[in-house]
């Protein structure tokens, strides 16, 4: 591995309140995965951080997610396929037409909270999004974890998948996140997450929750742009990737 991408989840803020420090973040990723209106994201907020995102030359994601509001999308909901495929849809369209406005374009896409993890096993929601892609625009990658249901249905229908590591949150053994809320979840040392997203580069493997080693395959690293300490968190990820001799860049440039 040679290059690998930065990316972080942007435009949570909502009204009155701010989450994240999306004007710092931007100064340090490469992708940003927007918010769509969804679980987070108002327009005239959501606005701000994509011409922000265009004025650092970062590629936009449509972070697309349930209508889950009140949870921040972290809810699971059972969603006929038909229903959220026009979520979907809806979401594509309402940050594309943002990125117009703001002289950019989006790049690619990446499910959020629930719906990520959704997606991993349950091959019709999955099918559901790769639905509304290839609906709306067949060029975009979509972003996700690796050995995943939406991963295998994408590459079947000829879109590009982009396999996806965490720098701030824990692994169980068998590759899916351990869930929010257990110990061990969410990660907060700069310098550990630094020393890990170094070892997946250099070696493909990270440490499990329960201490073993991992296989991983990734072409671009998250950060979660509302961790506490996520801008310290990215900052050391990239200062551990560049040091090694990695160029951390952009998978996906529009």
């Amino acid at each position: 591995m040679t290059t690998i991408d930065l990316n972080a989840d942007l435009g949570e803020s909502y009204g009155a309140w701010t989450l994240g420090d999306d004007r710092s973040m931007l100064e340090l990723v490469t992708s940003a995965n927007v918010a769509c209106g969804f679980h987070a994201g108002d327009p005239s907020g959501l606005l701000a951080t994509v011409r922000q995102a265009a004025a650092h030359r970062v590629s936009v994601g449509a972070q697309v997610s349930y209508p889950d509001l009140r949870g921040f999308g972290r809810r699971d909901l059972d969603l006929p396929p038909a229903d959220l495929m026009a979520d979907v849809v809806y979401q594509l369209g309402a940050l594309q037409g943002l990125a117009t406005a703001s002289g950019t374009r989006v790049a690619y896409l990446k499910p959020h909270g629930a719906l990520y993890n959704r997606v991993v096993h349950d091959e019709l929601q999955a099918a559901a999004v790769v639905e509304a892609v290839l609906a709306v625009d067949a060029t975009l990658p979509i972003v996700g974890l690796p050995d995943s249901e939406i991963g295998r249905l994408a590459e079947a229908e000829g879109l590009r998948f982009v396999p996806e590591a965490f720098a701030d949150r824990g692994y169980r053994p068998d590759g899916t996140l351990v869930p929010r809320g257990e110990p061990g979840a969410v990660l907060h040392d700069p310098d550990e997450i630094g020393e890990r997203m170094l070892r997946l580069a250099a070696e493909g493997v990270v440490t499990a929750i329960d201490g073993t080693d991992l296989p991983l395959s990734a072409e671009t690293i998250c950060v979660h742009g509302d961790t506490p300490g996520a801008v310290r968190i990215a900052r050391a990820v990239r200062d551990a990737l560049e040091a090694s001799g990695l160029t951390v860049a952009a998978f996906a440039v529009r």
